[in-house]
């Protein structure tokens, strides 16, 4: 630490180098270095001093770094003045024209990832020197003008042409992450969707990735995706990428894709018919959870008020073994999509009566091993949302009425000590007895015989109001 303060430019630069790379991504090692002091002067106080603009911007960038790299372990707060008052302003200045393109490059990969997780700091980011604004020129290299009157520039502008709109995709991608607002105004930005469009299609995989970050991260609107999204046909290009891509990449894409699936999205339908069903069903078969969970998930969108040609799609596609197979899986988000997905599946009452009638035995048989099974509240909670959608069928509901088991575990479940559960298991009830249904007389007497009239009388008398209503 002691040479920080070197009288030799050149060691100073050197240990600052060194602590930039051991503070990366190491949390034990930034907690250490938050307390080192040299002089009296502690270690980010010294790293400020250096970010001054009357220093030499290697010196201010590599200091910049280090203590980004503290306060992404969260060794330094988020809102601490060096962070928003010192770091932050300093990386923005290293995107602007002024600076060398590999300066660019570092200044904006740096905040990309200082501001990558905070909502405040990617709103005081964005309103900092026009920096969205500013970030537009990195799509502008090779420029046509140092193509006529430089080679060596040329040959200079497109070795960082990559890099340069790399790392602007990266810091779009941060700062949209979660502000409606600031989305609206990176995508208003010159030509930004037929930029992504274009990144998404690039030959440099590093850019593509990014290019798909930056449209993961926009297509968080629900505006956007009614809008811009439609009119660029995004899902075209998102399609072919997520063709034998690598993991990381169709990570991203899929997240993407889960969200144009999304029921509002006017690219729901497109995407149907260029052969989504099979792609996601192979994601469900994936070693890689997020994928399985993505594949899972965008399935989940895209059943959602689907028409029954749809639901019976995706059930071919994923086949029962599969589905038991994730309705097994050790990993709870994809237990709880899969949940998710049979209970949008079994919705409405043609479609209950259609899907019970070729899979009801298996669908019950998942249903009773997850009610047996070690799980939390909310997958129990979800299954018996699924018992209660049977229960809405015509013919389905005479599957819970057949099943004694079943029966039971509603039962069981009504006298739980969580509301959640009991109202749930109420829910199941409420359809089994609907007056109005036929054969309804039958089934309220076959309830009474299992003792679930005595509960609900009980229930009644409940200082739960939601579960007296019921």
């Amino acid at each position: 630490a002691h040479l920080l303060v070197s009288t030799s430019y050149k060691v100073r630069m050197q240990a600052l180098k060194c602590f930039s790379v051991l503070a990366f991504e190491n949390p034990q090692v930034s907690m250490t270095l938050v307390n080192v002091s040299v002089d009296g002067e502690l270690l980010p106080q010294i790293f400020v001093k250096m970010l001054q603009r009357d220093k030499p911007i290697e010196m201010q960038l590599t200091s910049a770094k280090c203590l980004t790299s503290m306060c992404r372990a969260g060794a330094i707060r988020t809102d601490d003045s060096c962070i928003v008052l010192k770091t932050l302003p300093c990386l923005v200045r290293m995107c602007s024209k002024e600076r060398l393109l590999e300066e660019r490059v570092e200044g904006a990969e740096t905040l990309a990832y200082l501001i990558e997780t905070d909502v405040e700091l990617q709103r005081i980011a964005s309103i900092t020197d026009h920096l969205i604004v500013m970030l537009a020129d990195y799509f502008k290299y090779p420029s046509s003008v140092s193509a006529i009157t430089d080679i060596k520039r040329l040959d200079h502008d497109l070795k960082h042409a990559h890099e340069l709109r790399q790392a602007a995709f990266k810091l779009y991608a941060s700062l949209g992450a979660n502000d409606e607002d600031i989305r609206k105004k990176i995508i208003e930005t010159e030509n930004m969707m037929d930029r992504i469009v274009n990144g998404l299609s690039e030959s440099s995989i590093k850019v593509r990735l990014a290019a798909v970050r930056c449209l993961h991260s926009l297509s968080r609107s629900v505006q956007q995706l009614r809008t811009s999204f439609q009119d660029h046909a995004v899902w075209k290009p998102l399609m072919k990428v997520l063709q034998n891509a690598p993991n990381e990449m169709l990570v991203v894409a899929s997240s993407t894709l889960c969200n144009l699936l999304l029921e509002f999205s006017p690219s729901k339908e497109p995407i149907l018919e260029s052969g989504a069903i099979e792609l996601l069903c192979s994601l469900t078969q994936s070693e890689n959870l997020a994928l399985r969970v993505n594949g899972i998930w965008a399935l989940m969108n895209m059943a959602f008020q689907a028409e029954q040609k749809i639901k019976s799609d995706i059930l071919r596609g994923l086949s029962t073994e599969q589905l038991f197979q994730l309705l097994s899986d050790s990993d709870v988000n994809v237990l709880m999509k899969t949940l998710g997905l049979l209970r949008n599946l079994l919705s409405t009452r043609p479609h209950i009566d259609h899907i019970m009638s070729t899979h009801g035995k298996q669908i019950m048989q998942a249903v009773t091993l997850i009610l047996e099974g070690e799980h939390n509240i909310e997958v129990k909670e979800q299954t018996l949302c699924i018992l209660a959608n049977i229960a809405d069928g015509t013919t389905a509901k005479e599957l819970i009425m057949t099943n004694d088991d079943i029966l039971q575990k509603i039962k069981y479940y009504m006298s739980h000590s969580n509301a959640k559960l009991q109202l749930a298991a109420m829910f199941c009830i409420s359809n089994l007895i609907w007056n109005e249904e036929e054969g309804s007389q039958e089934r309220q007497d076959k309830l009474r015989d299992i003792g679930i009239v005595d509960i609900l009388h009980k229930l009644s008398q409940s200082s739960d109001p939601n579960l007296c209503d019921k």
